[in-house]
């Protein structure tokens, strides 16, 4: 049980692994926190530094803030599930390969109205900035206000491969203000919007200039649209499937593109509605072998 740190988000992790240790086979429980109200704020259960730090087999009940995974070479995270409150996992400042494997982010803690309300609005389950080839597998989260961010810190942005990763209820299940020119590898991905003010599974933001790819992955859930993608860098998807957009039936279109460079090859369109409308900022785009009910519906934007 923590109950040091309350009050304030700086401050010292609960926990810090250093070279070679593993944190493995514990619950962590902030019994100050009142499953009923607005969590208070903690500095991050467990912060992962030197070489080769591991979290194994661990349940992180509900942290305000859960791992902060920067700073560190080699960190291997497996088999970790909870609810962390603002945030899962930040990820930053990684030169040499890091892992995550099999992390389930679950609201079974709490789901009272202002916990899960202050959650939605304000949670973000994955977080990464710097991380060199971040190898990410079979992870999950459900109810935040985004699943999985990337950004770029003062050290650089991402890039990685992603497999089977999902986001179910959240605001916006993938945002990506920065990534790496090498790229984001998306695979085997599921994403489901259908709360908040805007529900959009992937919005990439006019800060983006790198290079992101989503293959094989479902779209669902009645959001208002599947992807709003902007910036210098370019948005791939392939063998997807896209369910369920415009649900406020604003004629808004499933992907949304005002800028960059945008490639939907070999997709499925479940829906008779507008499926893509490319803004004047588009530079470059390829549509192509795809189906869809009906007629594709591409459009050219203002």
């Amino acid at each position: 049980m923590v109950e040091s740190g309350e009050g304030s988000e700086q401050g010292p992790a609960f926990l810090t692994l250093n070279t070679n240790a593993t944190l493995k086979g514990v619950v962590i429980y902030y019994p100050r926190q009142d499953p009923a109200e607005i969590p208070k704020p903690y500095p991050y259960a467990v912060a992962m530094r030197g070489k080769n730090p591991a979290i194994l087999d661990v349940e992180l009940l509900n942290p305000y803030n859960g791992i902060d995974a920067t700073q560190n070479e080699r960190h291997l995270i497996r088999n970790v599930q909870g609810q962390p409150l603002r945030r899962g996992i930040y990820v930053d400042a990684i030169y040499d390969i890091g892992r995550i494997e099999n992390v389930h982010f679950n609201p079974w803690w709490s789901m009272s109205p202002k916990v899960f309300k202050w959650q939605q609005e304000n949670g973000e389950a994955f977080i990464f900035a710097r991380t060199d080839w971040q190898y990410v597998l079979n992870t999950f989260a459900f109810g935040y206000n985004i699943g999985y961010r990337f950004i770029e810190s003062k050290t650089g942005a991402c890039n990685g491969n992603f497999l089977g990763i999902g986001a179910d209820d959240c605001f916006t299940a993938v945002q990506v203000d920065q990534c790496a020119a090498f790229g984001l590898l998306i695979t085997n991905g599921e994403f489901v919007s259908f709360h908040g003010p805007d529900p959009t599974m992937v919005r990439v933001s006019s800060s983006n200039s790198g290079s992101i790819r989503f293959v094989n992955s479902a779209f669902w859930g009645p959001c208002n649209q599947i992807a709003e993608l902007d910036g210098k860098g370019t948005t791939g998807f392939s063998d997807c499937t896209f369910v369920q957009w415009d649900g406020q039936k604003k004629n808004r279109p499933a992907i949304h593109a005002k800028a960059g460079t945008v490639f939907v090859r070999g997709c499925e369109f479940r829906e008779d509605k507008d499926h893509i409308v490319l803004e004047k900022g588009v530079k470059k785009s390829v549509v192509t072998d795809n189906i869809v009910p009906g007629e594709i519906r591409v459009k050219k934007g203002s």
